[in-house]
Formats: structure tokens, sequence, C-alpha cells
């Protein structure tokens, strides 16, 4: 299949995936802490991504490193903590239509840090996505009273991240294989992950608390789907589309993640949904130039 058509079946199967994501994020913090869910979330990463790909270890180049640590830390490890803490009071619904200021964030490190141009169009769309955020944001305070939404912090700092893992990607990681990629990211983050993890007492009390186990199961499918091969696969987008394109995912997460939502017993305002649509409008605008080019 050409790239042409390719990256729409990526985008749509890491639309699926990510956009399930927020929900298992929900059910993992229930019976563990979010500290617990992030650090076990890197670890089962690694032991899957290690059992299948650590021979592409050896395609890594001296030059490749650097961003390899850099992309392993805005890309994953800063991440998987800060949407597991947003989680612990905002609903995976509203985590997911916030989760959409990534191809906003994407854009402006593009033009700050690695010289991508822009239009008068783009700049409209992040000032019209950071609009749509604050919507949101307020509108949840009045419907939902019981949220704290000054937790919406962590996840802007995670799309931050994000955004520059995507530019580092595409600039200096375009040429290397995308499985090589996210296991050399792992290489650096499965010790910390583990040292983490033993520290909050985990392995003193997993087998003794049923809940810890039940949320370990959804960590377990949010590792290996969500992290493991939707990385991998996310990777490979950037690499044949560009990094607005790749991060444009996040127009179609919200759709899954407010089904999954729903069916979890959420509620969302109107003004709550309007939010999320200013949001996905801005995101467009955004990304709009670098289609026709």
């Amino acid at each position: 299949m050409d790239h042409a058509k390719l990256k729409w079946v990526y985008l749509v199967v890491l639309s699926l995936i990510w956009g399930s994501s927020f929900i298992l994020i929900e059910q993992g913090i229930k019976g563990l802490t979010s500290v617990q869910v992030g650090a076990l979330r890197l670890t089962i990463t690694a032991i899957i991504l290690f059992s299948i790909g650590i021979q592409k270890v050896k395609l890594i180049k001296k030059e490749h490193w650097k961003w390899i640590f850099l992309t392993s830390l805005a890309g994953s490890f800063f991440p998987v903590f800060l949407f597991a803490f947003a989680q612990e009071q905002l609903d995976s619904a509203v985590a997911s239509m916030l989760n959409s200021l990534t191809p906003l964030y994407t854009v402006i490190f593009g033009i700050i840090l690695f010289g991508v141009q822009t239009t008068k169009r783009q700049i409209l769309g992040v000032l019209i996505g950071l609009v749509g955020a604050l919507v949101l944001i307020f509108a949840g305070t009045n419907f939902n009273p019981n949220q704290n939404y000054w937790y919406s912090i962590f996840i802007a700092l995670a799309t931050i991240g994000y955004g520059l893992n995507v530019n580092m990607v595409k600039k200096y990681l375009n040429d290397l294989n995308a499985l090589a990629i996210v296991v050399g990211n792992f290489v650096f983050l499965i010790i910390p992950a583990l040292i983490i993890l033993a520290w909050t007492g985990f392995f003193s009390t997993i087998f003794e608390n049923r809940e810890m186990q039940i949320s370990l199961g959804y960590v377990a499918i949010l590792s290996l789907f969500g992290t493991a091969i939707a990385k991998v696969i996310y990777n490979r987008l950037v690499q044949i589309s560009s990094p607005v394109f790749a991060s444009s995912v996040t127009y179609t997460m919200p759709v899954v993640a407010i089904f999954w939502g729903i069916l979890d017993g959420e509620e969302l305002s109107l003004y709550q949904l309007l939010g999320g649509i200013i949001i996905l409008i801005g995101v467009y605008l955004v990304n709009k130039r670098l289609k026709k080019k």
C-alpha cells in the first residue's frame, strides 16, 4: 500500500487504540496509584518491546542516541505519569478532548524550535484551540464541581511533550526504523520505571490485593496496545507523513473516548462539547495549509 493510503489506515487504527486508552487509565487508577499506573505502563511496555524487537537496537547510530533519550522523556516518560495524575480528577472524555491540544503545540514548537514555516491561518488556529481548551475547563468547573479542573494543567504539560516529541522524531530520527526508535526509548526508561514501581511498594502488595490485580490487567492491555503497538505505528506515521498530520490523530480520539466514557457513566455538558469542538476547529485550521502544501 502506498504512503498516501497507508497514513490514513494508521490514523484510524491509532484513533481507536488511543481513544480507548483514557478509559483504561481510569480503570487502572481505581486499584493502583497514579504513580504505579505510570511506572507499570512503562515497565510492561518495555518487556513487550524487548521481547519482540531488542535486536533493532543495533540499527541505532551514535548520533541518534541523544534524540532517542530526549524523545523517551518527552513522548513517554512524563506523559504516562501526567495523564494518570490528571485522571484522578478528570473524566476520561474530558482528558481526551484536552489531548487535542497536541497538534497546536506541534505547530508552535515547529515554528519556534525547528524552523517550520507558518501562516496567519495556522496562528489563528492555535489561538482558537487555546480558547476551546479554556471553554472546556471553565464549563467543566460549573457542570462537574466535584472535579478539580486545575488538573488540566497536567494534560497541557503532556501535550507539550508530545508536540516536542513528534518534531524531534520527524527532524532527527526520520531515517531510523520505527520499532528501533521505541525500543531505544525504553532502554532508557526500564530502570527508572522499575525503581519507581519498587518505591511505591507495588511488589509487596500486588499478590494480596484483588483490586490491584484487576487494575493491573487494564494497565497491561493499555501497555500492549496503547503504548507498545501504538508508538511503533505512530513513529512510522510521522515518518511517512508530517508531524501535524500525525498529531491530528487527536481529531478522532475524543469520539472513541466519549463513547467509552458514556458507557462508563460519565456525563458531559453541551458547553464542554462546545469547547471540544472549538479545539478541533483550531486544530483543523492549523493543519489545513500543510495538507494543501
